[in-house]
């Protein structure tokens, strides 16, 4: 099913132009490394200024979840650009409006953008599936710092918002779904992608505008230590 319904209106409007981003996919088990990075007992370390992030080696229990994995992360490759440029081109239609006075003349300002990139990015949008589309509202999330029911609403009007989240969840999707790798799994498994992506060089790093710890996180939900089992003495 596609990611076929007026979100892509609203994530028009926040998106100031079209053919700003490139994507480049790789599948590759180990991490693209350059003069930053090491290789330290398997793991791969990203050395920046005083920080050192450590991401640990891929594993995988099955080979379904090997599988699921890429199949993910694909997904997620895929989505992250336009949340990216959504950030970037909401901070600049914000400036931008903050500067006109008249309600009159903003309402024709966000009319004229709207009209302008429905007719460049809407079928690019459109080729998003409902997987891609859950991905990239909470990646908005992550992005702008605000849900993209609040978006729409500050930007719009709260019946719009109403309107817009109504006809996503016929599509089993939610505008107010939030970025919460603290947690939730799946979003975890989302920034793990990214900062694996990031340190690969496949996409252009931009910091969340959400308070988390990807270190805190891994530990949280990977290195989570083996419960000790008590050996009972033998009976002689």
């Amino acid at each position: 099913m596609k990611f076929k319904f007026k979100i892509v209106v609203v994530l028009l409007m926040l998106i100031m132009s079209t053919g700003l981003f490139s994507q480049v996919e790789k599948d590759k088990d180990s991490v693209l490394l350059t003069d930053r990075y090491i290789i330290f007992e398997g793991d791969t370390l990203l050395i920046e200024l005083n920080e050192v992030l450590l991401l640990k080696k891929l594993k995988f229990k099955t080979s379904y979840d090997r599988r699921y994995y890429y199949w993910f992360r694909k997904k997620t490759l895929k989505a992250y650009p336009y949340a990216k440029l959504a950030a970037d081109r909401l901070n600049v239609l914000t400036e931008r409006l903050g500067k006109i006075k008249s309600k009159r003349r903003k309402k024709q300002y966000t009319k004229r953008i709207q009209k302008y990139l429905e007719e460049e990015l809407t079928g690019q949008l459109k080729k998003l599936t409902r997987t891609e589309g859950r991905i990239l509202i909470k990646l908005v999330h992550r992005q702008t710092g605000d849900t993209s029911f609040n978006l729409i609403k500050n930007l719009r009007s709260g019946w719009k918002a109403f309107w817009y989240n109504t006809t996503a969840n016929l599509f089993k999707l939610s505008l107010k779904d939030e970025y919460d790798p603290i947690n939730n799994k799946e979003d975890y498994l989302i920034e793990d992608i990214l900062q694996r992506a990031f340190v690969d060089g496949v996409l252009e790093e931009q910091p969340s505008k959400l308070d988390f710890d990807y270190l805190e996180l891994t530990k949280k939900w990977i290195d989570v230590p083996k419960p000790k089992v008590k050996v009972k003495p033998k009976k002689h």
